[in-house]
């Protein structure tokens, strides 16, 4: 049920623990805040988070309409669609890439989305079989990828950006997560995870920078409740950032061109 989504953005990483899925949430809530119609898919079908950052009970589940439609959740005023909806919390996919790949177009094909201006992937960290299965599978357009600025996360982004080149997704841009520390008694600033990471591959890969964002333990706290911090603190600094990004993301997309017919969702 894509053919009404405008734009699909895929948010991703080179590897787990970067934040992407912290950044997926507030990037759909800020394109919201702009007056998009927008839904997130949570594609990280062995770790779905996005119900709890979208403060949705753990036992809600989606309206089946027929054998093989569904209603996605609403949260916040965002569509949402997760595994996490079809699974106990305690449940473990234990399955092999194929069965994955397969769970992902049900989740995205069989959902009833309406009309979307934007659907953003929350994908899986990586860059493996499962990454790349996602992306041939459907016509997304464009990436935003996540990193640290630490050596060891920036590797991982290179891996990140040179697949989705490889399958031909545009790279919308780099967000730098975690990039200072943010004292929570004081507010003094120090990056703790280095400096300066993030503007160096965007330089690589002639791609922009998109935006910056601290390590903060009150974004943590925000996301943990359910409240992410585009809607729990619509004043501050780190609104800004993310409102800065989904303005660049939306930009860059309209020089592109728009999808006039939707994308195109291809099976082997």
């Amino acid at each position: 049920m894509t053919e009404s989504i405008k734009r699909i953005v895929a948010v991703a990483s080179g590897k787990g623990g970067v934040g992407k899925s912290t950044v997926t949430a507030n990037l759909a809530l800020a394109m919201a805040a702009k007056g998009k119609r927008v839904g997130v898919l949570d594609a990280d079908i062995y770790g779905p988070s996005q119900a709890q950052m979208m403060g949705v009970d753990a036992n809600t589940r989606p309206k089946i309409i027929d054998e093989k439609t569904m209603l996605p959740i609403e949260a916040h005023g965002i569509k949402l669609m997760s595994m996490a909806f079809l699974t106990d919390i305690e449940t473990a996919m234990v399955w092999r890439g194929p069965m994955v790949s397969g769970a992902f177009q049900q989740l995205l094909n069989q959902t009833q989305w309406g009309e979307l201006d934007y659907l953003f992937i929350d994908m899986p960290p990586g860059t493996g079989d499962i990454q790349l299965t996602l992306a041939q599978k459907v016509s997304v357009s464009g990436a935003v990828i996540v990193t640290t600025p630490q050596d060891i996360a920036l590797l991982d982004a290179r891996r990140g950006i040179e697949m989705f080149r490889k399958v031909k997704v545009p790279v919308l841009g780099v967000v730098e997560n975690m990039s200072t520390h943010v004292c929570s008694q004081c507010g003094h600033n120090e990056p703790i995870f280095g400096d300066g990471g993030g503007q160096r591959i965007a330089e690589q890969y002639q791609t922009p920078l998109l935006g910056q964002l601290p390590l903060s333990l009150a974004i943590r706290e925000q996301s943990d409740g359910g409240r992410p911090t585009v809607i729990a603190d619509p004043e501050g600094t780190t609104f800004e950032t993310f409102s800065s990004i989904v303005h660049q993301i939306d930009d860059s997309l309209n020089a592109a061109g728009d999808q006039t017919s939707g994308p195109s969702i291809s099976f082997e």
